[in-house]
């Protein structure tokens, strides 16, 4: 609906404007006629109507034509049905995020404002994906609207398929982070918010088909995959979080890890490996591991390196560090992650101080663990998180100190 809108507006925030007044008339009209047959067409028509109002309204006012940016050979006045099958991007949300994606913005800056604007995400978890505070990342939304709106004068126009390659990095970032959103929500009662996470996977899925000879793409759908595939196991029948330990792997959706391994293999073998098709690896490695005691940890730790050499992030680093526990045992990547600690971007991040006070547990060290678990419960909104890790530090007070 948005899609549609702005791309008859020309500008994001008239569109979103639109859209909620046809929200209303649907309130006022369907109240009194009845729902109709496609409730969605009656909205997005509604909004694109709203839209050519106002701008009708504004060449009275103004005696002038404001810019309308629409895709070669699209009137405006024809259905919403009427979309170019052959266009490059086929899809009206796809299409959109292509649109925000564009290069005159800041890489952070395009990513945050299609997470916010195109897929529903709040500020909140968009704050917590880059790891900046709610009003920072609100900021950050604000400066790109209005950098693509009026300042750079950025026009809503669908790229052409010779652009999408310089766009796509930032289109794979948005579509991944959305699913991690959906996949560990950043709040509420449920841990995983399965809209979130099938938007992504049928995001990926078009990505891939419509960009086939770019490898990242298929690095992409295949770490969705694998990961999305766990998803029935991660909590148990309460809802509470089961570690990757305590997950039955039979109840793993093989279809799904079958075919993310396939469409990771033929990523891996169209060159140098990028750094969603890295991820999709680690992913794959987890997927045919029998359990947590047989998994190939040094073979995780050496695609961390790897990961680390073209993506060199502090969650990264984490997630690595946490390998090396498994592979070499907790008092080798204790030290790992005092040396994270430094790192600013960690220090409200709450999966950093849950790994650590699980290292600290395992060595032995139940008051600095116990802290650590308070402050990670400190930073945690969502309720699966939080009982696991209350359920965590609970442990500690019946664990009898070690001797020797």
């Amino acid at each position: 609906m948005l899609s549609a809108t702005v791309r008859v507006a020309g500008d994001l925030d008239l569109a979103q404007e639109c859209a909620q007044e046809a929200y209303v008339s649907a309130l006022q009209a369907w109240t009194r006629d009845g729902i109709p047959t496609r409730p969605g067409a009656w909205l997005t028509t509604t909004a694109r109507n709203q839209a050519l109002d106002r701008l009708r309204r504004e060449i009275t006012l103004r005696r002038k034509l404001p810019l309308l940016v629409e895709p070669a050979g699209v009137d405006p006045h024809e259905p919403v049905d009427g979309d170019d099958p052959d266009a490059a991007v086929p899809d009206d949300r796809l299409r959109l995020v292509f649109t925000c994606c564009h290069p005159a913005l800041a890489p952070e800056a395009r990513v945050a404002l299609t997470l916010r604007l195109v897929c529903g995400v709040a500020t909140p978890d968009v704050a917590r994906a880059f790891l900046v505070s709610e009003s920072t990342m609100a900021a950050r939304i604000t400066r790109a609207k209005k950098k693509i709106g009026s300042e750079a004068r950025i026009p809503y126009r669908v790229p052409g398929r010779a652009e999408l390659p310089e766009r796509l990095d930032s289109v794979l970032t948005a579509v991944h982070l959305l699913f991690s959103t959906g996949h560990t929500a950043g709040e509420g009662d449920t841990l995983v918010r399965e809209d979130l996470c099938d938007r992504a996977l049928h995001l990926a899925r078009m990505l891939a088909a419509l960009l086939p000879e770019q490898a990242e793409t298929r690095g992409l759908l295949g770490l969705l995959l694998l990961t999305d595939a766990r998803r029935a196991t991660r909590t148990d029948e309460r809802g509470r979080l089961l570690l990757l330990a305590d997950q039955d792997r039979t109840r793993w959706n093989r279809r799904a890890i079958l075919e993310g391994l396939t469409v990771t293999a033929g990523a891996l073998a169209s060159g140098a490996p990028g750094r969603f098709t890295l991820q999709a690896a680690i992913a794959g490695v987890h997927a045919v591991a029998p359990s947590l005691e047989l998994t190939d940890w040094p073979r995780i730790v050496h695609m961390y390196d790897l990961l680390l050499a073209v993506w060199n992030t502090p969650v990264v680093a984490l997630n690595r560090a946490a390998a090396v526990a498994f592979a070499d045992g907790p008092a080798a990547a204790l030290p790992l992650l005092d040396q994270l600690a430094a790192d600013p971007r960690l220090a409200e991040y709450p999966y950093f101080h849950a790994a650590r006070a699980h290292l600290l547990q395992r060595l032995g060290d139940a008051a600095a663990a116990a802290a650590a678990y308070r402050r990670a419960m400190e930073l945690t909104a969502n309720a699966a998180e939080q009982a696991f890790l209350g359920d965590r530090l609970a442990e500690l007070g019946r664990t009898d100190p070690p001797t020797g």
